[in-house]
């Protein structure tokens, strides 16, 4: 039996501590982030009439439109600029990795942008052909049916690696990236991290 002055208690949440956390997501790309996953998660699994799956699609449309214009007009992180590689940082960010010497990021590292990429292109896609899909020209379209569908699916993996990936990273960087798109700040860089964001306030 534990006693009182044994019991385990919580460490206090030090100045230093708070100080040591930065904003690195912005409200703007929180809210993206999690109205996609919502979404996405209510036209894939739940079973939503045709007028609400339209409604949805196109919400998850307006979100992409604003995210892609904030990734080009807004400051940080947040800009495709700041986390898109070349091919030259993907490759030496890959070899670091298959080594188990990649640096931490406070952004998203290599690898991650190009998932974020390849998730914003698929969305695009998906909200495209489910527009068109509302037109007379292609109504009843069986070909763009297909494709509409088989994009929306293609999602389904996609953001099971992207999710495993967050897990891992954590894990390999000590740090909960879940928890940090819902409240925007992670730890502060440090040691070998890599932190340049163009224009990172």
């Amino acid at each position: 039996m534990i006693r009182k002055d044994q019991a385990v208690r919580e460490p206090a949440v030090t100045t230093a501590a708070v100080a040591a956390m930065v904003r690195v997501w912005d409200p703007l790309v929180r809210v993206f982030h999690w109205t996609v996953v919502a979404c996405c998660a209510a036209n894939l699994l739940l079973e939503t009439e045709a007028r609400v799956h339209k409604t949805i699609g196109y919400l998850v449309a307006a979100a992409l439109t604003v995210r892609i214009a904030w990734g080009i007009v807004g400051r940080g992180h947040a800009r495709f600029a700041a986390f898109v590689p070349r091919p030259a940082a993907l490759l030496a960010y890959l070899h670091a990795w298959l080594r188990r010497s990649e640096p931490r990021y406070l952004g998203h590292n290599p690898a991650g942008a190009i998932m974020i990429v390849t998730l914003l292109a698929v969305l695009f896609a998906v909200s495209v052909t489910g527009w068109m899909l509302g037109l007379d020209l292609f109504f009843g379209n069986q070909t763009l049916e297909y494709a509409h569908k088989g994009l929306a699916l293609s999602l389904v993996p996609l953001v099971a690696v992207h999710v495993l990936a967050a897990i891992y990273e954590g894990m390999r960087h000590h740090e909960n990236l879940i928890m940090a798109m819902v409240t925007g700040r992670k730890r502060a860089p440090g040691g070998s991290d890599v932190a340049h964001a163009p224009d990172a306030g």
